[in-house]
């Protein structure tokens, strides 16, 4: 596959051929005031295009047109705000393979992820389109006679979205759609590891909100965390920031943003466990766990990175997913059969080499793999060899989460003994079990049992629907994104009491006669 050529021919599908402004703004900056930075495939180690980012004030024009957008665009009922999104999820459809080339070609995600990370935008688009008719607030009985109580949702305003490389555009549209049919204008700013994918969203969405004529409510700026982030972290006019990254970038933020009594929603990151019983289905098994391992190369937040499995299969389970990893495929994502691509960047690999090594250090024996890949043809790219390791107990480096493929193994007896292990770590994002016997699921879904957000019987811990609320407890940060009444994040609640009597009757029985 000629990668030069595909590149060429998926930005002139995306009309990206004369775009390098990394700067949208009811239209794109034809001169942002930033550094220029280089968009590289991690396929081939090659660059892709040349972005000019953003400055300080670009940054500040851009919150100045979202706070005109704003103040536009609440006026509009939800179920007109649904009506855009509609649209928007209408165009995603017909551009979702040329999208998610672009999404394959910058993060090194196979071709079926790629694609899958747009349907996911097309999904959560029709999400939030059925919700723009169902927000709801209760209705409460007063004390009071002749007095109604009920509550009811505001938008928040502008808010700012801050996302990773490894999911480069669904996890904005996660945030935003849903924050715009609440009444929010979006201020996005992407991973620099993935700028290319996020001015090709954008360039799709802002033609339908511009040929359509609503307001401008998405804006784009790409630029550092340390300049942007920290610009949109500090601001009192950005109400919420949801912010995915490292547990280290997510203190900083979440502390800047709590100084000023601003919202965050913030996922940080997983070291996910996967406890394997004896009474498992363990083919079903075994397909869960290579799975949640090996997807995205082993760079999802819900990856799996520990299996706990019961000593009475330990053997036979490891044995056949050494089988596994060894028809595993690793290779230029964008070829057919290739179940491993690369990862991100030199950096990634040097985190990866590092881990293995700490943790033969430790005490953990290499079942399978550890070694940096070398491609005759792709000699620049960042490939490494999906790695299992067979550790006697929890170590450091099992509690630290390595954004590669390397799966940790553990025996345990009781199922006590497994949930302790799971919960050892002081991540808590994705959990799951594998078994058939009802009272170990219970025990595991139980108070006492996995500590995650996300918790998941026979399937892997990677996958998550938006339908459900997605985000996790301790150090992967709190709040929630996408599904289930998440939307509520992104509105402030204000509770409504009305008086229809010809007195003021006081709450609690309290008299005041004038």
């Amino acid at each position: 596959m000629d990668l030069i050529k595909l590149r060429k021919y998926v930005l002139d599908d995306l009309d990206l051929k004369q775009l390098n402004s990394g700067i949208y703004s009811e239209g794109w900056t034809k001169k942002p005031s930033g550094k220029v930075v280089e968009s590289i495939s991690p396929i081939d180690g090659r660059p892709i295009a040349s972005i000019i980012t953003g400055s300080r004030e670009d940054y500040e024009e851009a919150v100045k047109k979202s706070e005109k957008a704003f103040s536009q665009w609440t006026k509009l009922t939800p179920p007109q705000r649904g009506d855009l999104i509609r649209l928007i999820g209408n165009e995603l459809r017909l551009k979702k393979k040329s999208l998610g080339r672009i999404v394959s070609i910058e993060t090194g995600k196979t071709t079926v992820e790629g694609e899958g990370e747009i349907q996911e935008m097309i999904d959560i688009a029709d999400f939030a389109v059925g919700l723009s008719r169902q927000l709801h607030g209760l209705q409460m009985a007063s004390e009071r006679k002749d007095h109604r109580m009920y509550e009811q949702y505001q938008p928040l305003g502008v808010i700012g979205v801050i996302t990773s490389f490894n999911f480069p555009s669904s996890v904005w549209s996660w945030n935003s759609f849903i924050a715009a049919i609440v009444g929010d204008a979006v201020i996005w700013k992407p991973s620099s590891k993935a700028m290319l994918t996020a001015i090709s969203v954008m360039n799709i969405v802002t033609k339908v909100v511009k040929e359509n004529r609503y307001p401008g409510i998405f804006s784009l700026i790409t630029g550092s965390g340390r300049e942007i982030g920290t610009l949109m972290s500090s601001d009192t006019r950005v109400k919420l920031i949801s912010f995915t990254g490292s547990v280290k970038s997510g203190r900083t933020v979440s502390e800047t943003v709590a100084r000023r009594f601003g919202k965050t929603i913030l996922e940080l990151g997983g070291n996910n466990g996967s406890i394997v019983t004896s009474k498992a289905n363990i083919p079903l098994s075994l397909k869960g766990v290579a799975f949640g391992a090996l997807a995205t190369a082993g760079q999802r937040c819900t990856t799996t990175r520990r299996i706990i499995v019961e000593d009475k299969v330990y053997d036979e389970f490891v044995h056949r997913l050494k089988g596994i990893y060894a028809g595993v495929k690793v290779g230029n994502p964008l070829e057919r059969g290739v179940l491993v691509g690369p990862l991100i960047d030199e950096e990634a690999v040097k985190n990866f080499t590092a881990a293995v090594g700490r943790a033969k250090k430790e005490g953990g024996k290499v079942l399978f793999g550890g070694k940096v890949v070398k491609l005759k043809d792709l000699k620049d790219g960042f490939y490494v060899e999906p790695t299992l390791i067979e550790m006697p107990k929890v170590t450091p480096v099992t509690c630290e989460e390595t954004f590669a493929p390397i799966l940790y193994a553990f025996r345990y007896k009781t199922l006590e003994d497994a949930i302790e292990i799971h919960n050892s770590v002081p991540q808590g994002l994705s959990s799951s079990i594998f078994t058939t016997d009802l009272t170990e699921e219970e025990k595991f879904l139980s108070a006492t049992g996995s500590d995650c957000g996300l918790a998941n019987v026979n399937t892997a811990t990677a996958g998550a629907e938006i339908g459900g609320a997605f985000g996790g407890e301790k150090d992967t940060g709190g709040g929630r994104e996408s599904g289930s009444d998440a939307w509520k994040n992104y509105a402030r609640r204000q509770t409504v009491t009305i008086n229809w009597g010809t007195d003021i009757p006081l709450s609690q029985g309290v008299k005041f006669d004038v």
